[in-house]
């Protein structure tokens, strides 16, 4: 499961902290840190902890926000020209037998590359 997690500046390594007290293995796939708006984090948990993960980083100071999905992919506006496809680094899109679009969202890591390259805007992000 994703965790969007922000923290203010100065915050201790809070990730690190969870990791260590719960022994849950926790993979960061995108960072980003900003004078003004502080860390922000795109972590993924396995589904089975992700409660207890939550709640420890919300106990340690973090603002924590579960996605179920990362991309929102409107059917209706699709017209599935296949522009993601090719910037998308976790190969999130993917053509069926059909062409149509398919959408794997769990493996999306909230880039916003696709968003910028879909001439349709029919894909928009969560979180």
């Amino acid at each position: 499961m994703k965790l969007l997690v922000r923290l203010t500046h100065g915050s201790r390594p809070i990730i690190a902290e969870v990791v260590k007290d719960t022994g849950v293995l926790i993979n960061v796939d995108r960072a980003r840190s900003d004078a003004h708006e502080g860390e922000e984090a795109l972590v993924d948990v396995p589904d089975d902890y992700c409660k207890i993960v939550s709640e420890k980083m919300r106990n340690l100071g973090a603002e924590v926000s579960i996605l179920e999905e990362g991309i929102r992919h409107d059917r209706e506006e699709c017209v599935d020209c296949g522009s993601c496809i090719s910037v998308c680094p976790k190969e999130v899109f993917s053509f069926n037998d059909q062409f149509e679009l398919q959408v794997a969202t769990k493996q999306c890591i909230l880039c916003g590359r696709c968003v910028i390259a879909c001439p349709h805007q029919a894909l928009s992000l969560n979180g």
